[in-house]
């Protein structure tokens, strides 16, 4: 990178002389009636204490800080943090389940709290009312954290489609609801409330991809999320790292082999002193892939600074730095697929990435109503892919100049959001103001790489100056947002969130490209030059609608209509593609998506979430088979397709066994099933050949199903995943061409195992992915790290060991 990145880490060890604290206290309702036999943990999980039938409890401890965790079924779970002085005397209050909707079990012996829960109506400076919220809860996963195996994080999460094509998780390649999962480029990604993609209206693709193991929750807002969070027609997804210990210091380190070569390091360090608490974790992984040629290399920092100034105000500071590379095996053909689907005919293939990013926050409370958050963020990164990218990709690399892909990104940007609560006629009310100012100066090269077969990613324009496709680009873009939102909350159980986000957005493009033709031998015939220089200015307003009717403790229903939008991106005006090419005239995309459903909790022994969905486009971008200049010869043009319609039923029901079987609290036993059921069309199109085809990256059936059982200190969990047929290409194409980028994805079934034991402060984790050894992919890549088909794992099996101090 241009920017040189040093980050000193600084730990001071001191001598604490500790003294014996002793805590009492008494337990009530909010009705200030002494409850029974609440269970008083410590934020590691160990039970402390439990009160008697007049909710008395004391305990002693030789710690200076605390986190209490308060429990007991019937009552929602409340967190006390105590600086502890010679003696304390508590008096807790706890309130009834009445409006948190969210499921609660702990698992007594094997001291671990499990919360399964959505968004509430309002987190911090956010409003989450009407929507469709799902969290989760990463830490208290069963899944391959180390590999940030997504089929298996986001299993409950209802609709996702996932690009599954490597073992490590370096990237996330997520959509639903006939969105390209592409980078998860269709979703506004943040980090702790920040943005982390490329540029989130010139590029918005995410090259980082948060370790999981450094992850306390994922936060998922489906379409609605574009009133506050930007334009994006699948919503948010926000990365939640874990937070600061309350101990002077707490370590943990993960240490994980597998399959391929596959080893994985994970440690962090955290703590709280007075004021001041860090949280930092360093994550390595290497590996040789499951293909030829897919060595990878990856490194990753994280830190976060925290320093509380007092009771109103907490400043702090996050850096993140990222650095893999890996080599690319490329794609296959249907033909080279069915033949040897872990077959690789490329050899001299790497992509590289360095992203540093970084945000400094602001939070001030002005009151219990009254709250103000202010994020400084940015980024500095950059994106190297290198190699042989003929549109004939069963073809035997020639040896000559490589093909060589640079982005550079530079962002900068803030947030401010004022969030307060009020009362309007005698009834509750909370509305959110915001803005944010993104800046970006983006440039691409394409042009000629060395001959070489190493990741050497220096140009040789002068070593090929006739190299058939060259270019040039800088790309600067602007976005000024201003966004409201206001619950009006007409009874105790009915809310309406109405809300607006006016948005002005300018992208422009200047540079040169140009495309050199050559004869069957090889030799250049003529060039022909497009000179860029573009700019393009729009202003709108998006406007949603959300509702909620919590029926009693058990049910809500909740409703949501919101509009969308989605910019065309430089690479689509910029980038020249040998397996296709951009329409100049290319439009941005347009439309809207609703939500109606229903959630909740029966008795904390059904989680459920069922809804309906519809999700509406106006000029979609997508491909379509014609004659193509200026490479003169037929193949896939991007354009906008025309208009689509995509409507399905979504559903999650997890089940708490362990309390409808009446087995005992050392058991953990639950079984859930993922749904999504989904029919999609085009109703409007470029052509006749694509009217009432169904849309792209869109399978009728979608289904994630499995159990968890736990006993003491084991776990073990077995998850099966299921995906019908889906297309990449508007017109159906059943099978790929010579490119294998365009035809059908195939139905694929995959079935995953885990178990993990835990003693004191050590654990031991493992598991087989794949266990069936299916062949399967998922995705035809159009570009890098293809083109063609891009084949998912085989059968493999990891086993990782876990220390915390």
């Amino acid at each position: 990178m241009k920017a040189s990145v040093l980050i000193l880490f600084l730990f001071f060890l001191q001598t604490f002389v500790y003294g014996q604290y002793k805590i009492s206290g008494t337990v009530v309702s909010d009705a200030n009636k002494p409850i029974n036999k609440v269970q008083i943990y410590n934020e590691s999980g160990a039970l402390l204490a439990q009160t008697g039938i007049l909710g008395k409890f004391n305990f002693s401890t030789k710690r200076e800080a605390l986190q209490l965790i308060f429990y007991v079924e019937e009552y929602q779970l409340k967190n006390v943090y105590l600086q502890l002085v010679d003696y304390v005397d508590l008096k807790v209050t706890l309130e009834i389940f009445s409006q948190n909707l969210s499921e609660i079990q702990i698992k007594a012996r094997t001291v671990k709290v499990f919360e399964l829960k959505r968004l509430k109506d309002v987190e911090g400076t956010s409003i989450f009312a009407g929507k469709k919220t799902e969290v989760v809860l990463v830490d208290q996963s069963a899944a391959n954290l180390a590999a940030n195996n997504a089929r298996q994080i986001f299993n409950q999460i209802a609709g996702l489609n996932i690009f599954q094509n490597d073992d490590a998780g370096l990237q996330l390649n997520i959509g639903g609801r006939g969105l390209n999962p592409n980078r998860t480029a269709n979703f506004n990604t943040r980090q702790n409330g920040y943005d982390i993609s490329a540029d989130v209206l010139g590029y918005p693709e995410s090259y980082y991809t948060p370790a999981s193991e450094g992850l306390k929750e994922i936060q998922i807002v489906r379409g609605a999320a574009s009133l506050q969070y930007g334009t994006q027609f699948g919503g948010l997804i926000n990365f939640i790292t874990k937070k600061p210990s309350t101990k002077p210091l707490e370590v943990v380190t993960r240490n994980t082999v597998g399959s391929f070569g596959l080893y994985t390091n994970f440690t962090s360090f955290s703590g709280t002193k007075g004021k001041f608490s860090y949280y930092t974790y360093l994550n390595y992984k290497q590996g040789n892939g499951f293909r030829p040629n897919s060595n990878f290399d990856s490194k990753n920092i994280f830190t976060h600074l925290e320093y509380k100034l007092n009771e109103k105000d907490v400043l702090s500071f996050e850096v993140t730095y990222l650095d893999y590379l890996a080599q690319q095996p490329g794609g296959l053909t249907d033909r080279t697929f069915n033949e040897n689907p872990l077959q690789s005919n490329r050899a001299r293939n790497w992509f590289k990435v360095d992203w540093l990013l970084y945000n400094f926050k602001w939070e001030h409370v002005f009151s219990n109503k009254t709250n103000f958050s202010f994020n400084l963020f940015g980024l500095d990164a950059t994106r190297k892919a290198l190699g042989f990218r003929e549109r004939r990709v069963d073809l035997a690399d020639s040896g000559g100049a490589r093909e060589l892909l640079i982005g550079d990104f530079n962002n900068f940007g803030f947030e401010a959001r004022f969030l307060t609560k009020y009362t309007v006629f005698g009834k509750k009310a909370t509305y959110l103001i915001g803005t944010k100012l993104y800046k970006a100066d983006n440039t691409d090269f394409q042009g000629p790489g060395t001959n070489t077969a190493d990741a050497n990613f220096t140009s040789a324009s002068s070593a090929f100056p006739d190299y058939r496709i060259q270019g040039s680009f800088r790309n600067p873009n602007t976005n000024i947002a201003l966004f409201g939102e206001n619950i009006f909350y007409i009874t105790d159980k009915i809310s309406i969130t109405p809300g607006a986000r006016l948005e002005y957005i300018k992208t422009a493009s200047t540079g040169l490209g140009k495309i050199t033709n050559t004869d069957s031998a090889g030799n250049p015939i003529g060039s022909i030059e497009n000179v860029v220089d573009s700019a393009k200015e729009r202003s709108f307003v998006l406007l949603g609608f959300g509702a909620s009717y919590k029926k009693n403790a058990v049910v809500e229903f909740y409703g949501n209509i919101s509009q969308n939008y989605r910019s065309i991106t430089f690479s689509d005006l910029n980038i020249v593609n040998p397996s296709n090419a951009v329409d100049r005239n290319l439009q941005d995309e347009k439309g809207f998506s609703i939500d109606f459903g229903v959630r909740g909790n029966w008795n904390n022994w059904l989680s459920f979430d069922a809804n309906l969905f519809g999700l509406f486009y106006k000029e979609r971008i997508g491909f379509l088979f014609t004659q193509i200049p200026p490479i003169n010869n037929v193949g896939q043009l991007r354009t906008n397709i025309g208009d689509a319609s995509i409507f399905g039923i979504e559903s999650v029901f997890d089940f708490n066994l362990q309390k409808i079987l009446k087995m005992s609290r050392e058991h953990t036993f639950n079984y859930f099933i993922n749904t999504s059921f989904i029919n999609s069309e085009y109703t409007k199109a470029i052509t006749s050949g694509i009217l009432g085809k169904k849309v792209e990256f869109v399978p009728d059936v979608n289904i994630k199903t499995g159990l968890k059982f736990g006993f003491k200190n084991f776990s073990s969990s077995l998850q099966y995943t299921y995906l019908s047929s889906q297309y990449t290409d508007a017109q159906n194409s059943g099978s790929g061409d010579v490119s294998g980028v365009v035809g059908e994805i195939p139905a694929y079934g995959i079935l995953d195992f885990s178990t993990s034991y835990k003693y004191q402060f050590a654990k031991i984790e493992a598991g087989i992915n794949n266990l069936l050894d299916n062949s399967y992919f998922t995705r035809r890549a159009t570009g890098y790290p293809g083109p063609g088909i891009i084949p998912s794992a085989p059968r493999n099996w990891y086993v990782g060991l876990e220390f915390k101090f």
